[in-house]
């Protein structure tokens, strides 16, 4: 078995010695109406994909009292944050239009933030569905492609105080998952990352109000998939004044791994991942199953916090 750290090799988990940071310190992340304090546990993002063809899902909440009710039950469940996307992302996907995206979050945005009691999160590359959003009661932008493809939604963030998730990802829309894996992964991360945050701050953006996504499945290889997860407390380090968030669930390479398990049949799966990345430094973890990852993530911290401090002894 291949052991470097090129683009082609494994990253096995034993390979690296299990050091934990040390007992994190507290971030506060700005969002539009409040602050989000983090490192004292783990934080849950649930996912709400009001689409047709959704890699994960399938359209199953499409509609608008199926993604209420979900959204619902996830907040019940333990979910920290709901973040709603109009837009798919997976392999082969579909654009869809402002208008047609907005038509599609709006109407649950809107009706959930009278709900829900947890900030909302406007999963969109598209600065007028982020403006709409915002004015619609959302809290926070996740934006995949890192103000890539729309740099205004820098502004908007800028303008309302909203967070801003800002994704590693390479491409354009329709080639997120078509490119070939750039040799150095961590590097390129880091790199168009760094170039993310300093485009948010040029356009007024508070350094406190972002946090920051490697962008697990998004033009990279399997390998480097691990690579990055196994190697997320280095990316904690390197941006140590920011939120990490990690999405792993349900994501193709995980069904490679589970010998071609379809998206709904890898909880198990994901709930590995979650984790790793506990123990590893995320701030906040993005799922689908919120039940399963709320204790997952309740034993994960626990441990993680337990090894920190048998480790400062």
């Amino acid at each position: 078995m291949k052991r470097g750290r090129g683009a082609r090799g494994l990253f096995p988990f034993f390979l690296f010695p299990f050091t934990l940071l040390p007992l994190m310190k507290l971030l506060e992340w700005k969002l539009a109406q409040r602050s989000l304090i983090l490192g004292e546990r783990t934080l849950l993002m649930g996912v709400v994909n009001v689409t047709p063809d959704s890699f994960s899902d399938g359209g199953e909440f499409f509609s608008l009292d199926e993604a209420l009710a979900h959204a619902e039950e996830m907040a019940s469940d333990g979910a920290d944050i709901i973040d709603i996307g109009g837009e798919s992302t997976r392999p082969g996907l579909k654009p869809v239009s402002v208008e047609e995206e907005k038509r599609r979050v709006l109407p649950v945005i809107e009706r959930l933030a009278k709900r829900i009691e947890i900030p909302i999160s406007i999963d969109t590359t598209k600065a007028e569905v982020a403006r709409a959003a915002l004015s619609a009661g959302a809290e926070i932008i996740n934006d995949i492609s890192g103000l890539r493809f729309d740099a205004r939604i820098a502004d908007e963030a800028a303008r309302s105080g909203a967070g801003l998730v800002l994704m590693h990802s390479r491409g354009t829309l329709e080639m997120l998952h078509k490119l070939e894996p750039v040799p150095d992964i961590f590097n390129e991360v880091v790199s168009s990352l760094s170039k993310s945050i300093r485009e948010a701050e040029r356009r007024g953006v508070a350094l406190e109000s972002i946090a920051l996504d490697p962008g697990i499945g998004f033009g990279k290889s399997q390998e480097q998939n691990l690579e990055l997860i196994a190697r997320l407390d280095k990316l904690v380090q390197k941006f140590s004044a920011f939120p990490i968030l990690i999405g792993t669930s349900r994501k193709s390479f995980l069904g490679r791994l589970l010998d071609g398990a379809p998206a709904p049949s890898r909880l198990h799966g994901t709930m590995a991942t979650v984790t790793v990345a506990v123990l590893r430094g995320a701030h906040i973890v993005r799922v689908h199953d919120v039940k399963a990852a709320r204790e997952t993530v309740r034993v994960a911290d626990a441990v993680k916090n337990a090894l920190a401090e048998e480790q400062a002894v």
